[in-house]
């Protein structure tokens, strides 16, 4: 099963594209580098600059049917980017319409806010978004992993890089040892 990895241009915290891409490749799953242009993405190790990675297939190419799910990395930069892009926007709430799930860890809950579907949701992410998750509607909740399911859809959260055995764990679960219970 395809996995979405959706990232920025710029400002991926490296360790939360990396992790839970080698636990997909790890468990049979093809990840792709979904991005809202063409080339190369730039990584962080935190403020300083890590690695380049190559973009698989750009966000307005590609559409939520062709993917069994979405990972939404953090850093703070690049769920900041994200949610300024529409196209970008409209990818992650494709995702929620179509019943397929969605995994977020650290800031990247500020894309799932800007595409208005944390409403309702518990969720949990870096703490210093617990006031913006409560303001869209959602329950703030510190948890290593946090699932919620909702009808068709499943969301994970994750707050912070130190999660992230759990977090890639319970996304390859989710996406690729259980995909029939999804959209794809």
């Amino acid at each position: 099963m395809r996995v979405a990895f959706l990232v920025a241009p710029e400002g991926i915290e490296q360790v939360e594209l990396t992790h839970p891409w080698r636990a997909v490749l790890d468990s049979g799953g093809i990840p792709a580098l979904v991005s809202t242009r063409p080339g190369r993405v730039q990584a962080y190790d935190h403020l300083d600059r890590a690695d380049t990675f190559p973009v698989d297939e750009t966000v307005g190419a590609v559409s939520a049917d062709g993917f069994s799910g979405l990972v939404l990395p953090g850093g703070v930069a690049n769920p900041d980017a994200l949610r300024m892009d529409a196209k970008a926007v409209a990818f992650v709430r494709e995702f929620f319409d179509t019943g397929r799930p969605v995994a977020a860890i650290c800031h990247a809950p500020w894309t799932l806010i800007e595409a208005d579907v944390v409403r309702g949701r518990r969720l949990t992410s870096w703490p210093s978004l617990r006031t913006d998750i409560r303001n869209a509607g959602g329950v703030w909740v510190d948890e290593a992993v946090r699932i919620c399911r909702d009808g068709p859809n499943t969301l994970i959260t994750s707050r912070k890089p130190a999660d992230l055995p759990l977090f890639s764990a319970t996304v390859t679960e989710e996406f690729v040892r259980r995909p029939a219970h999804h959209g794809a």
